[in-house]
């Protein structure tokens, strides 16, 4: 399994001036999301059943109030529909060969086993996808296959949405959506990850009293008022405009630092179609990655090994602003010529 706890952004040493190392849209945050934000009803509890929020969300997406689960957060929301699929018989789990560390730390607390995706991705048990992936930012196939196999009773099938809304590329059609569960995370596209708010649609077919047995096992409010404020911006035509506009951005500064990791010697991997990709060091500095890395760190740049995606010798890469890749382009280029005196 992954390793588990690595991730990007503030670490010990505070809040990095140049963040490579988180997938936030970089054009964030959203101005109408913070003005939300402010405006948010901080002396009073929300809704415990959130209705208004919830409706909201469904008729953003087209699909029924009942189907919508609120959640903590991604991370949240991962832990609790493992411990609900092990409540209800499951006994494994699957993911994508490189995935997000949670999924596999959420079923280790709970002791689901692994089991092989290539030979278990259409039987029974807990099943993860994420479209686009990460820290790839490509295409999952086991989705095609989805589509092809209903799910069996015993089968819980997510595909985690954190960054379909960050597509850079033209969206493909993703075939059976509501035959899955949807994990929806849009803090990270209205660049305001320290706002901490989720939520979940259900498949068409699930029962009520598994929506029911799910939400039993959240806490009380799960979603704070901040979280609230920023899950209703997010519904609203405005901050949808707004995300579109910030998408054209992305693409050119994307560009610009793909261009910068090939003056570096970075070898960029193919197929992302995100704001994020995976760029691999020339071999020789393999072993001296992580000493490389605190360098930079001590520089306030930080950029996210790859090796806990099982991708060692390796960095993911966020997009940002051609400031900071002029930054960083200096911060390597004076390692680089330390390394050789």
């Amino acid at each position: 399994m992954a390793e588990i706890g690595v991730h990007g952004g503030t670490d010990a040493l505070g809040i990095p001036a140049h963040d490579f190392s988180t997938n936030r849209n970089a054009c964030g945050p959203c101005p109408l999301a913070v003005e939300a934000l402010q405006a948010a009803h901080r002396a009073q509890y929300p809704d415990p059943t959130y209705t208004a929020l919830r409706e909201q969300l469904a008729q953003f997406h087209g699909v029924e109030p009942r189907r919508v689960v609120m959640a903590g957060s991604a991370s949240e929301f991962i832990h609790r529909i493992t411990m609900h699929a092990l409540r209800q018989g499951a006994s494994c789990v699957s993911f994508p060969a490189h995935h997000y560390g949670d999924y596999p730390q959420a079923a280790q607390v709970w002791g689901l086993q692994l089991a092989d995706r290539a030979a278990q991705r259409l039987g029974t048990g807990l099943h993860w996808a994420c479209a686009p992936s990460s820290p790839l930012g490509q295409e999952d196939a086991v989705l095609a296959q989805w589509a092809a196999h209903p799910a069996t009773p015993g089968t819980w099938r997510v595909l985690d949405c954190a960054y379909a809304p960050l597509r850079l590329d033209s969206a493909p059609a993703l075939p059976g959506l509501d035959q899955l569960w949807q994990m929806w995370t849009p803090n990270k596209a209205l660049g305001m990850t320290g706002v901490r708010a989720a939520y979940a649609i259900a498949p068409e077919h699930v029962t009520e009293q598994e929506l029911t047995a799910l939400r039993l096992l959240a806490p009380s409010w799960v979603v704070g008022a901040h979280g609230v404020a920023m899950l209703q911006a997010w519904t609203q035509p405005e901050v949808q405009q707004w995300l579109q506009a910030s998408l054209v951005q992305l693409r050119d500064w994307k560009s610009q630092q793909l261009q910068l990791c090939k003056r570096l010697g970075w070898q960029v991997l193919p197929g992302s179609q995100a704001n994020y990709f995976v760029a691999r060091w020339p071999e020789h500095l393999h072993t001296a990655m992580p000493q490389w890395l605190a360098a930079l760190r001590a520089q306030s740049i930080k950029l996210r090994d790859a090796t806990s995606f099982g991708l060692p010798g390796c960095v993911r890469l966020a997009v940002l602003p051609p400031a900071s890749q002029r930054v960083l382009e200096q911060a390597w280029q004076e390692l680089v010529l330390k390394e050789s005196i």
